[in-house]
């Protein structure tokens, strides 16, 4: 093996574009690891898992070019680097012609030329606030797609959005559906009469693809941001959107699905749904509560139609149980690894689990956490981390079984199981007494097709699952020494 790491001063490229070359170089004859990456303190960590040193000095503003070859290779890579991010960032053919009005400067200049009712935003969380207000103040419904945007500007921004009977989606909303148009990371899912109230992105989407399992489909979604159900925020959004979706003529239901609410907050929204003339299931992945799959249920049967069988693919292979190892389940989707947690829980009778900790060796992370994505992509678009942590847990002969999540949809990986599938075809071949499970959230109609996904994913020995509930209760069972 032979490594090789350089620092190039100022030389900034966005995550995205970077995750691509860092990608592409990786796919190349010879090379066994690549990255390419700011130095931020996150990345410096992720160089220092992957076995890269990285040169003292290095910052946030400095781009380093991390390659491993196996045999030859290393002098065509390094040579191929400044092509792939020239590529990269290269924009699109075709630009406007000659005499073309100047594009708008401002968020309320491009809606005075717009019919729009909807903006979408993604600048850095700190600097998101003028250009939300900027929206609110040209009558548009704002979604925030940004992070880290500090809390009392949120607050600050949904009680603008009040004041003008607007909505707040956000921050930290990745996704939407309006009058069937997928905002941010949606699926591809058959218009119907539910109305989902989304303080989670990744539940809404398992809530829209079992539905769509079911032959039933959305009205609209509207994401309010994971923060909106906190004791500070007090639900803002989500009442506001209830009351939306209340009004609307083709929602004949609402869900309302969250990462575990404040009790106070989910008090006051428990009895503003009792006022409506709509009715309301909640998604709550919490002690007590239903699992997504089973409010999906609940919500099927209130409609008056039938609960299908959920799709499941199973792999030919089957590991030998060994009773006592762990399970460590590896997330993109926070609500899912909630979910996870709660199954969990109450199947073990823990009265204590550390998020992103161990009980009994068991460990469930949340890779789309902000402490992950701080500087980089989300998993669902850049896989390196959680690739990087199957690989190591896989080597660890205490863990007996992997539960990840594949979220599918627009914005999300084009193809997750090329890199994904041979990982686990990896893992599997090294450790044939390793189980891997994997719960997949998406539809036929994805861009990445949810059935040729799971044929790839199965083929490379994991069981896969279209509900996440019953994905984690397979797992555990596996992890608990049952055959199947």
């Amino acid at each position: 093996m032979s490594d090789w790491v350089e620092v190039r001063r100022g030389g900034y490229h966005d995550s995205v574009t970077l995750m691509r070359v860092s990608r592409q170089l990786a796919e190349r004859p010879g090379v066994a690891g690549a990255m390419v990456a700011m130095a931020t303190e996150l990345n410096r960590e992720m160089f220092a898992r992957m076995g890269f040193g990285v040169p003292d000095g290095a910052g946030p503003d400095d781009l380093v070019v991390a390659i491993r070859v196996d045999g030859g290779g290393l002098d065509e890579a390094r040579e191929a680097v400044d092509g792939l991010l020239r590529d990269a960032s290269r924009p699109p053919a075709g630009g406007g012609p000659l005499g073309a009005p100047e594009p708008p400067r401002t968020t309320r200049s491009a809606a005075a030329r717009a019919d729009a009712t909807v903006a979408l935003l993604s600048v850095p969380g700190p600097h998101v606030f003028p250009e939300a207000m900027d929206a609110l103040d040209a009558g548009l419904n704002v979604m925030i797609f940004s992070d880290n945007v500090p809390l009392g500007q949120e607050i600050a921004l949904k009680e603008a959005a009040a004041r003008r009977g607007l909505i707040v989606m956000g921050p930290d909303c990745g996704t939407a559906v309006v009058g069937g148009a997928g905002l941010g990371f949606a699926n591809a899912v058959r218009p119907g009469p539910v109305g989902i109230v989304a303080a989670s992105g990744t539940g809404a989407q398992q809530l829209m693809c079992l539905l769509d399992a079911a032959g039933a489909g959305v009205s609209h979604v509207l994401g309010v941001g994971g923060r909106d159900l906190s004791p500070e925020v007090s639900g803002r959004s989500a009442l506001s959107a209830l009351a939306a979706l209340d009004a609307d003529p083709g929602t004949e239901l609402i869900v309302l699905v969250s990462k575990p609410p404040a009790p106070q907050v989910l008090d006051l929204i428990r009895e503003a749904a009792r006022r409506l003339d709509t009715p309301v299931v909640f998604a709550l992945p919490m002690p007590g509560e239903d699992d997504l799959t089973r409010a999906a249920e609940k919500v099927l049967t209130a409609l008056g139609r039938t609960v299908p069988e959920w799709p499941r693919w199973t792999a030919t292979r089957r590991p030998a149980p060994v009773p006592g190892r762990a399970l460590r389940g590896l997330f993109a989707g926070g609500t899912l690894r909630d979910e996870a947690e709660m199954i969990v829980r109450d199947a073990l009778g823990w009265d204590v689990f550390v998020r992103d900790g161990e009980a009994r060796g068991h460990r469930l992370t949340d890779f789309g956490d902000d402490a992950y994505t701080r500087g980089r992509a989300h998993p669902m678009i850049d896989p390196t981390l959680r690739l990087a942590a199957l690989r190591e847990e896989a080597a660890d002969p205490g863990c007996g079984v992997l539960l990840l999540d594949v979220v599918l949809g627009h914005g999300a990986e084009p193809d997750p199981a090329a890199a994904l599938a041979p990982a686990i075809a990896g893992a599997v071949r090294d450790r044939p007494d390793l189980a891997v499970v994997v719960s997949l959230c998406g539809t036929p109609a994805d861009p990445q097709d949810r059935d040729r996904q799971a044929a790839a994913l199965c083929a490379a020995g994991a069981d896969v699952f279209c509900s996440n509930a019953q994905a984690t209760r397979h797992a555990l069972r596996m992890a608990e020494g049952a055959s199947a």
